[in-house]
C-alpha cells in the first residue's frame, strides 16, 4: 500500500458517549491524513445491536465537529465508499464468510450458548479457567469439522442457529510491523477461533472491519492499544481473503491513564476527581445519567485538542501551543509513545488559559459580554473588552473572567473582612474622602488622569502607596487585591467611582 493514497478511518461503536481517548484516536487519524494529503473517514461500527444506544451516533458526529476534526467523508458527511454505517452494509459480508469456508479458513459452529457455558464450567472444574474454542477444543464441539457434510447441510436447511468461526492453524507465528511498537509476533497456539459471522446475518467486528477497510481502501489503521491483541487475527484474515498485498499498515496508540495511579482513565475517574472525560455533555436516554463535557465546562475546542495531542505524542521540541494546522505539520506516528499517557487536569487547564490569553481584545470582550448576558448583565463590547484586558491574566476560563469581574457589574454588598480589619481605619476613611474630592474635580477621568491625581495626593501628603491604596481599593471594589485601580476607575467611570466611595464611607465602620 506504500504508493496508495493515504486513507484513514475512525470507526467508533454507538454504544454511548465518545470518551476523550476515542477523540484522541480520531485526532491522530485526522492529523496523519492532513499531513499526508490524505482523507479522514468516519465509519460507524454498529454490528453489535444489543449495545446500541440512541443518540450516541449523533453525539460522535457533534463531538468531532466541535473539536474541528470533521471527516472528509463518512457517516453524516457523504462520500463515494458508503454506506458508512455497518448495519447498512449487512448484505455484503456473507460472501466473504462463505469465501473463507470454501477455502478451508473458516467453519460453521452449531454450539448453543448453553453448550459453551457447560464446557467452560467443566474446564474450570478441571483446573482450566480460561477455556477457549481453538485448534484443540474444536474437535470435541458441534461444528462442520466434526459433523458430516450431510448433517451440516441439514442443520443449515432447518435454520438452526450457527456462527462462522475462523480456522486457525496450529503453532503458526503471525508477524506484522506496527508503526508505534515495531515488530509484533504472536503464535496461533495463543489465539482462539474467533466468531466472524452469526446466523442473524450480522458479522462480528473482526470480519466487518477487515472487509470495510479493504473496500474503503484504508491505507493505515490507527487505533487504540486495546485492539493490539486482535491484530494478528486481522493479519490472518487479510491473508486468507487474498488481500495481503493491500493490507493497511497498523499503528496501535497508547492508553490514556488516570492521573492518580495506574490503569485506564474511565468516566468514574472523572466523576471522582472532578473533571470531564467526554468532549460534550452526555445525557443518557436509557437511565437519565448525565456526564459533564469539556465544552460545557468552558474549554475552548482548540485547547482541548492541543492537550489531547500531547497525550501520547511529543514534537521533540519545547513548543507546546499548536494550532490544528500546526499539529498537522508537526505530527508523526513515529513520535507516538508506546507507554501509556497519564492525564493531567492542571495541565489541561493551563492549555485553556494559554488560549484565553491569546484571544484578541475584541474576541475576549465578546465572550465576556456573552457570559455576562447569561447572568442578566448588559455590557457594551468596548467595556467588556476593557474589563477582559484587565482581568485575563487571572482567568483559566471565560466564566472565571466573569466571576473575577463581579465588582464591575454591581457595587460591593460586603467588604473583604481581612482588609477591613487590617487596613480600614480613620486615616483610610480620611484618605478616601480626600481622594473623592480630588476625583470629583477631574474633567478627564481616564486611567492616566486618575493615576496622576492619586500620585499627586501621595506626593503632597508625603504618603506611601501602602497607606492609601488598600483602603481606596476596598472602598471602590470591596476587594483586598486585584488589578490596577486606575484602570478599574476608568472603566467604572467617574460617577460610579464617586458613588462607590460615598457608599463605603457610609457603610464601613
Amino acid at each position: 500500500m506504500s504508493n496508495a493514497k493515504v486513507r484513514v478511518r475512525f470507526a467508533p461503536s454507538p454504544t454511548g458517549p465518545l470518551h476523550m481517548g476515542g477523540v484522541r484516536t480520531a485526532l491522530y487519524n485526522y492529523l496523519f491524513a492532513k499531513q499526508q494529503g490524505g482523507e479522514f473517514i468516519l465509519r460507524i461500527e454498529d454490528t453489535d445491536q444489543t449495545r446500541f444506544v440512541p443518540g450516541a451516533e449523533q453525539y460522535i458526529i457533534d463531538s468531532l465537529k466541535w473539536c474541528g476534526i470533521s471527516p472528509d467523508e463518512g457517516q453524516g458527511f457523504g462520500g463515494d465508499f458508503g454506506p458508512y454505517r455497518q448495519s447498512e452494509r449487512k448484505a455484503m459480508y456473507k460472501e466473504y464468510a462463505d469465501h473463507l469456508i470454501k477455502n478451508g479458513h473458516a467453519y460453521y459452529a452449531f454450539d448453543s450458548a448453553d453448550d459453551l457455558d457447560r464446557v467452560r464450567q467443566m474446564a474450570k472444574a478441571a483446573g482450566s479457567p480460561n477455556w477457549q474454542y481453538n485448534h484443540v477444543t474444536r474437535s470435541s464441539m458441534k461444528n462442520s469439522l466434526t459433523l458430516s457434510q450431510n448433517e451440516v447441510e441439514k442443520r443449515l436447511a432447518n435454520g438452526e442457529p450457527y456462527v462462522i468461526r475462523i480456522k486457525l492453524n496450529r503453532n503458526e507465528e503471525v508477524k506484522f510491523e506496527d508503526i508505534v511498537r515495531g515488530w509484533v509476533s504472536v503464535n496461533t497456539n495463543n489465539m482462539d477461533d474467533k466468531v466472524l459471522f452469526k446466523s442473524d446475518g450480522m458479522p462480528t467486528y473482526h470480519l466487518a472491519n477487515i472487509v470495510d477497510d479493504h473496500l474503503m481502501q484504508i491505507s493505515h489503521v490507527i487505533r487504540g492499544e486495546e485492539w493490539l491483541p486482535s491484530a494478528p487475527l486481522h493479519v490472518l484474515l487479510y491473508r486468507y481473503l487474498g488481500w495481503e498485498e493491500q493490507m493497511p499498515k497498523f499503528a496501535h496508540l497508547p492508553l490514556l491513564l488516570k492521573p492518580d495511579g495506574n490503569g485506564k482513565l474511565s468516566k468514574r475517574d472523572g466523576d471522582r476527581l472532578g473533571f470531564p472525560v467526554f468532549p460534550l455533555q452526555w445525557n443518557n436516554p436509557e437511565n437519565d445519567d448525565q456526564f459533564s463535557g469539556y465544552r460545557e465546562n468552558g474549554y475552548f475546542p482548540e485547547a482541548f485538542v492541543n492537550m489531547l495531542a500531547f497525550l501520547g505524542w511529543n514534537p521533540g521540541t519545547e513548543q507546546e501551543i499548536f494550532s490544528l494546522e500546526g499539529l498537522s505539520e508537526a505530527f508523526s506516528l513515529e513520535k507516538v509513545n508506546k507507554a501509556g499517557a497519564r492525564y493531567d487536569h492542571d495541565k489541561t487547564k493551563w492549555f485553556n488559559q494559554q488560549y484565553l490569553r491569546s484571544k484578541t481584545d475584541s474576541e475576549l470582550g465578546q465572550l465576556l459580554a456573552d457570559e455576562a448576558a447569561k447572568h442578566q448583565h448588559s455590557l457594551s463590547l468596548e467595556k467588556a473588552s476593557a474589563i477582559a484586558i484587565l482581568m485575563k491574566e487571572r482567568a483559566y476560563f471565560i466564566k472565571d473572567l466573569y466571576e473575577e469581574s463581579q465588582f464591575f457589574f454591581s457595587r460591593p454588598s460586603s467588604y473583604d473582612e481581612k482588609t477591613t480589619r487590617k487596613k480600614w481605619n480613620s486615616d483610610a476613611r480620611n484618605h478616601v474622602r480626600a481622594l473623592k474630592q480630588m476625583f470629583s474635580e477631574l474633567e478627564d477621568f481616564s486611567e492616566d488622569s486618575v493615576e496622576q491625581s492619586f500620585k499627586s495626593y501621595l506626593h503632597d501628603n508625603e504618603l506611601g502607596f501602602g497607606k492609601v491604596g488598600p483602603g481606596f481599593r476596598l472602598a471602590v471594589t470591596g476587594k483586598g487585591m486585584g488589578p490596577s485601580m486606575f484602570a478599574i476607575c476608568s472603566i467604572l467611570g467617574k460617577d460610579e467611582t464617586l458613588q462607590r466611595m460615598d457608599l463605603a464611607l457610609e457603610k464601613l465602620p
